[in-house]
């Protein structure tokens, strides 16, 4: 198994060589960046390119780790018992399968996907380790042992919101994705917009870079947003000549909700245009 990058994601050399080291080593590949720069594109593009299923584990702040080994409902049980229920004779029937649980017993090699990793609780991490070190874990309520078949490709993103404890990063490989330079931003936009060229892309990438490095901007638009914005762009049929305008009463540039996304960064822009117009006059 070794990835070379699909058709539909631009993957850089240093990306390409952190999932095949990955894949080498049988560590699960932590990868970081900023929202929006692909993190979990590149699972879904993985998974394609090598032929195998994905299985993706959205984690948010109230995940627990037993929910990805499985779930236990003795409520239902009880419940079910009251009523004279004969499912209650098979404990199993009330065992739900967590999303490591469903790759390990997987025949064939899958990619499983923990999303946003950051977003749990800092103890989530380190609640994992024994599972993706022996990929096997216990059902105490069925006295089992759940062994990986294939150990699966594990790919790990993380926003960055939370540091992640030292054990778990010393079993992981890492890799940060980093902010894309204009080169390969116009690799990305040839894939999404094949054969578009010229003066529009270069003044929207002109001035997507220039908001980016705007001192005091709260969230800086990333590569997702870039693409929606051409998108609006084509569809209104904004001309280059408009997006080159200089005039300091528009520094906001057109449809900028794809590209600011809160008041904050909107009031900068306000702010900056009346300075500029202030000092003009």
């Amino acid at each position: 198994m070794k990835f070379e990058g699909t058709k539909n994601y631009v993957a850089t050399d240093d990306l390409r060589v952190a999932v095949n080291a990955s894949i080498t080593l049988q560590r699960p590949l932590l990868i970081k960046g900023e929202p929006g720069t692909g993190k979990t594109v590149l699972a879904e593009e993985v998974a394609k390119a090598l032929n195998v299923e994905l299985i993706t584990w959205n984690i948010k702040s109230t995940t627990k780790a037993q929910q990805g080994l499985y779930e236990y409902d003795a409520i239902t049980r009880l419940r079910d018992s009251q009523l004279g229920d004969a499912r209650v004779k098979d404990i199993s029937n009330y065992i739900a399968k967590g999303k490591l649980w469903e790759a390990f017993e997987r025949p064939n090699r899958p990619i499983l996907l923990i999303d946003e990793i950051d977003k749990a609780d800092i103890e989530f991490p380190n609640d994992l380790l024994q599972e993706l070190d022996r990929m096997e874990f216990y059902v105490y309520e069925t006295d089992q042992v759940i062994k990986a078949e294939q150990r699966p490709i594990v790919i790990i993103t993380s926003n960055n919101e939370k540091e992640l404890p030292d054990a778990f990063l010393r079993r992981c490989f890492f890799h940060y994705i980093k902010f894309p330079e204009e080169e390969t931003m116009r690799a990305i936009i040839e894939v999404h917009f094949p054969g578009l060229k010229g003066k529009l892309v270069q003044e929207a990438l002109n001035i997507f870079y220039e908001i980016r490095e705007v001192p005091g901007l709260k969230k800086k638009p990333s590569t997702s947003e870039l693409i929606d914005w051409l998108k609006l762009l084509l569809s209104e049929d904004i001309s280059p000549e408009t997006l080159r305008e200089k005039d300091p009463s528009k520094l906001i540039p057109p449809l900028h909700g794809a590209l600011l996304k809160n008041e904050q960064d909107v009031h900068l822009f306000e702010r900056l245009a009346f300075l500029a117009r202030r000092e003009r006059n």
